[in-house]
Parts: C-alpha cells; sequence; structure tokens
C-alpha cells in the first residue's frame, strides 16, 4: 500500500435528514479503513429546517472518539454551495461525498480507496450500473436520464465513464481544492468531472457499488428540473471554461 496518504476526510452535506443522519454516521464509526487511515467526518448543514443540527451535535456529544466537525450554512444554499464549504474546511489526503441518506454503504469506501492507496488512481467513481451489487430496483426514467446524462457527459469529456452522477466520487484531496467550483446545486456532478477531467495526466478509475435508492415519498430530492440543469453544466464546463 501506498503511505503517503494518512486520512480521509468524508464530506457530508446534510438538509432536513434529521430521522436518518445518525444510522448513516453510525455505519461510517463502523467502517475499518485500509492501511489504518485515520478519518475526518466534514457535516455542512444547508440551513435544514426539521432539527438536522440538533441531531447531529447529539451525536457528536455521544460519540466524541470520532472526530466530526459540524458547518452551518445560514440560508439554505443548495448541495453543490454545501459540498463547497465541507472541500474547503477538508483537512485530509482524500476526499469523499457522501449523501446525508441511506443510499449509499460507507462499508464500500475501501473499494475505492484501493485504487489511490495501490498507486493507480486519483480519482475514484463509485458506479451503480458496474458489477453484481445489489441495487434497489425503482424509477425507469430516472435510470434512462442518469445513463443519458453520463453519455453526454462522455461525449464532451472523453471519458468512458458508466455512472457520472454518482454521489460516490473520492479524489486526490489536492486536485479536487485546486478547482475553482461554481454550481451550488446538483450541477456539482457535471461541473466536478468536467473540470477534473481537464487536469493533466490525472487519472480517473470506477468501481461497481451497491445502491439502495430512496422514494420521493422516503426523502430523496433530485427532480427532472436538476436533469435540465445538468445537460446545461455538461455543455457550460466544456465550451466555458
Amino acid at each position: 500500500m501506498n503511505n503517503t496518504f494518512t486520512k480521509l476526510s468524508i464530506i457530508i452535506p446534510a438538509y432536513n435528514e434529521a430521522a436518518t443522519i445518525h444510522q448513516i454516521l453510525d455505519k461510517i464509526r463502523d467502517v475499518k479503513l485500509l492501511d489504518n487511515i485515520s478519518r475526518e467526518l466534514v457535516i455542512v448543514n444547508d440551513f435544514s429546517t426539521d432539527g438536522t443540527s440538533e441531531a447531529v451535535k447529539k451525536y457528536m456529544s455521544a460519540n466524541g472518539d470520532l472526530n466530526i466537525k459540524l458547518f452551518e450554512h445560514k440560508k439554505n444554499k443548495g448541495k453543490g454551495a454545501a459540498l463547497h464549504t465541507g472541500i474547503d474546511k477538508a483537512n485530509g489526503d482524500i476526499i469523499i461525498i457522501q449523501d446525508a441518506d441511506l443510499e449509499y454503504d460507507p462499508k464500500e469506501y475501501n473499494k475505492l480507496l484501493n485504487p489511490i492507496l495501490n498507486g493507480h488512481a486519483d480519482v475514484v467513481y463509485g458506479s451503480r450500473f458496474m458489477g453484481s451489487n445489489p441495487h434497489r430496483i425503482l424509477f425507469f426514467w430516472h435510470s434512462i436520464g442518469n445513463k443519458f446524462l453520463t453519455f453526454f457527459s462522455n461525449m464532451m469529456t472523453n471519458l468512458n465513464l458508466t455512472d457520472m452522477e454518482t454521489c460516490y466520487k473520492m479524489f486526490n484531496a489536492e486536485m479536487l481544492k485546486s478547482l475553482s467550483l461554481k454550481e451550488n446545486r446538483f450541477g456539482f456532478e457535471p461541473e466536478v468531472t468536467a473540470k477534473i477531467s481537464r487536469i493533466p495526466k490525472v487519472r480517473i478509475y470506477e468501481v461497481g457499488i451497491s445502491y439502495y435508492g430512496r422514494t420521493f415519498e422516503e426523502g430523496k430530492k433530485i427532480g427532472w428540473k436538476d436533469g435540465f440543469r445538468a445537460i446545461y453544466c455538461i455543455i457550460k464546463y466544456r465550451f466555458f471554461k
């Protein structure tokens, strides 16, 4: 293993996740990372109205051994803006994005870490469309939309990703922090993909992951308007740097 990296920063944008955020924090706490890498949790509360902040503070008090940092937005700015704050505040050598819901399983961090620690990758995407991992069956048109956005993004970046829209993106922190990121909502995904692809000699890998999707009744937030924004961002960040 490569011993250059010593800490993983887990950035968690949170908006109205009071009911489940303790569950995802439990899952992160229970993961044993490869190479005994340490971890920090960077939670950005995007002006939740359901007691998310109080739930996180309660969890921090009960789990003092877990390195958790909580940052608060004074107004709702969007997932992308929360990620910008988290990236800025992260101190780790490697950064991964973790939604506050239960759609992605932290037990799979090591799948993404492995290519980086072995010196093969600078960036690793966790694909929901690769491998034999379990995937909850939900929305046909969301699946088609995701595949179209990935295809369109690949056309603009000359990558061959299978899941550009995945939450699980792991980065060499120095590379990620070098980017000037602008998108405040779900346009973050195509923007960061376009900009990371332009770094000279960047090595991007994919690994298959599982996916436990939510319905809208269960709290899923992304909608069709975000899909159109993603198309706009794919074009924008291809032709207007």
